[in-house]
């Protein structure tokens, strides 16, 4: 009756044989291809590195008022202007104002990124069901997979530093914005593409001038899911150089100091808020528009 209790598994040689070909595989993989893979992310490297740069190295003033120039012309909403300058001033006054600014150096090349790739997959999704049937599947993976399984096959290829953490984070983060892209243009009105079919527009006319407009609301709220899900990854990718206030709630897991962990993830939640209230006051925006116009 063992057979009841016991549930049948391959073999223990087998098994440990089948995880170390392909262990072996990896490895032989990463010693051929690694230097060019590396050579590569060079650009984005150069790319992360001037971020960061000019988040540090630029007077604290002048970023303040790039901030509120942002989320004023976001929002359109002193409140949250207001907001959003007063959790900067508060994070400088607890000495966490260049682990911050590293901090959203890298969300902002994340996004950036995440956009950059996400928007055109979600569009070429939107067009084809296959293409959609197909993609789905490895968004559903890349989703559910534990956060730090993609740091495994990250550092194996290109070491510990920024853009491995720069990769990792993109992987976990770029699901939504795929999928609210397709989404959004699916959802765009049947008669509103006919009538732009009836005045004689091209696809890419169409697309540019009818399907995007319209689906921008829903494609601000990928966005907005994209740098949420960025911010929850910082403390994750710390833990293969990435800087920023991830290190210091690593450094306070590691050692029990409880304040230095409270305060830098209040600072994760702060810049979490001022995103998540720009984007999503811009999308509404957006949204108040499409019905004014199009409604």
């Amino acid at each position: 009756m063992e057979w009841l209790t016991k549930f049948p598994h391959m073999d223990d040689d087998r098994l440990r044989e089948l995880k170390k070909v392909i262990d072996e595989g990896f490895r032989t993989f990463t010693r051929a291809y690694g230097d060019g893979i590396e050579s590569f992310f060079e650009p984005l490297q150069f790319f992360l590195i001037q971020s960061e740069r000019f988040m540090t190295r630029t007077p604290w003033p002048i970023i303040l008022i790039l901030v509120a120039l942002i989320a004023w012309l976001g929002s359109r909403n002193w409140k949250i202007v207001a907001g959003c300058v007063g959790t900067l001033l508060a994070i400088g006054y607890f000495d966490m104002w260049d682990d911050t600014m590293k901090t959203i150096s890298m969300i902002f090349v994340c996004t950036v990124l995440s956009i950059a790739i996400g928007i055109p997959i979600g569009i070429i999704m939107s067009r084809s069901d296959r293409v959609q049937n197909l993609v789905n599947p490895v968004l559903d993976v890349m989703q559910t997979m534990p956060s730090f399984v993609y740091l495994i096959p990250v550092v194996m290829l290109l070491g510990i530093g920024k853009v491995p953490g720069l990769i990792a984070v993109v992987i976990y983060a770029i699901p939504p914005m795929i999928r609210l892209t397709n989404l959004g243009i699916r959802l765009v009105d049947k008669d509103v593409l006919e009538a732009a079919d009836a005045f004689g527009s091209s696809s890419w006319q169409k697309l540019k001038n009818v399907q995007m407009p319209l689906a921008l609301p829903t494609i601000m709220a990928g966005i907005n899911q994209t740098i949420m899900m960025a911010l929850a990854m910082v403390v994750i990718a710390s833990m293969i150089g990435v800087q920023g206030l991830g290190q210091p709630v690593l450094k306070a897991i590691a050692n029990q100091y409880f304040t230095l962990g409270i305060f830098n993830g209040l600072a994760i939640v702060g810049i979490a808020i001022i995103f998540d209230r720009v984007s999503q006051a811009y999308g509404h925006r957006l949204q108040r528009h499409r019905e004014i116009v199009h409604g």
